[in-house]
């Protein structure tokens, strides 16, 4: 039962990495906007980024080419139907839309790939307690710009920012719920994640494409237009040196 301790307490560790957008809590609405935008161009990026390079690659370790790439077009069109729902549900009977729907997507995508990081620490643990922190770091290490970028998308989309700081704080915290099955259905869980990582890209793809990288063009202003697009290369490339140095 020592290693299930070491699990929580590593995933719980991870799970508070949700709370990173705190940090601009106190700053001022002109600041924050302008912070944010850069924000969204950077998370569109790593997702992009992430979800070609480190999700799908992964799960052609497990999968076939043809079959990871079924589940990556099922995880692109369910996101699609789902925002559909959200946006008739929550934009289509009020004629506006204060919280725009494609918050809800990376929510929704992000507790997918942290329920997936809690099983990757959990079976990290169980091979090796020295192992299993290194992981761990490792993940942290990886979510902190991630999360700060979920943040910005979250307020940017119409959220509050003490509501988009809890709800990015329990999406955060599937990971504890990963890595808890993890430890006691290893042998039953872990067949389904090679299934998850290409359908998590899928929607992280369609989540850039569909959502994020248009409200990128809507900066009139060529100067700030230009500075959105380093920050998106940055995500981009930030994902790049993850994989080839740390290989998450």
């Amino acid at each position: 039962m020592l290693i299930l301790l070491w699990i929580i307490i590593a995933t719980v560790a991870d799970g508070f990495v949700g709370l990173i957008g705190a940090v601009t809590l106190g700053l001022k609405e002109s600041t924050l906007k302008k912070l944010l935008l850069i924000l969204v161009a950077f998370s569109a990026g790593a997702l992009l980024s992430g979800a070609l390079l480190h999700l799908m690659v992964e799960s052609f370790e497990h999968l076939s080419a043809r079959t990871s790439f079924i589940y990556f077009i099922v995880g692109f069109v369910v996101f699609f139907l789902i925002e559909k729902f959200l946006y008739w549900h929550h934009c289509h009977k009020r004629g506006t839309c204060e919280v725009h729907p494609y918050t809800y997507l990376i929510l929704f995508g992000d507790g997918i790939h942290n329920f997936i990081d809690g099983l990757v620490i959990a079976a990290s643990f169980v091979v090796n307690p020295g192992f299993g922190l290194i992981t761990t770091l490792l993940i942290i290490a990886h979510e902190i710009p991630q999360e700060m970028g979920d943040f910005g998308i979250l307020v940017y989309g119409g959220m509050r920012k003490l509501r988009a700081l809890a709800y990015n704080f329990i999406s955060q915290l599937t990971c504890v719920i990963g890595g808890i099955a993890g430890f006691f259905a290893a042998t039953s869980i872990q067949p389904l994640v090679p299934f998850l990582l290409p359908f998590a890209a899928g929607g992280f793809i369609y989540i850039a494409a569909s959502d994020l990288i248009p409200e990128l063009h809507r900066e009139p202003d060529l100067r700030k237009s230009m500075l959105t697009f380093i920050f998106f290369l940055i995500g981009i490339a930030f994902l790049i040196v993850m994989k080839l140095f740390f290989g998450e």
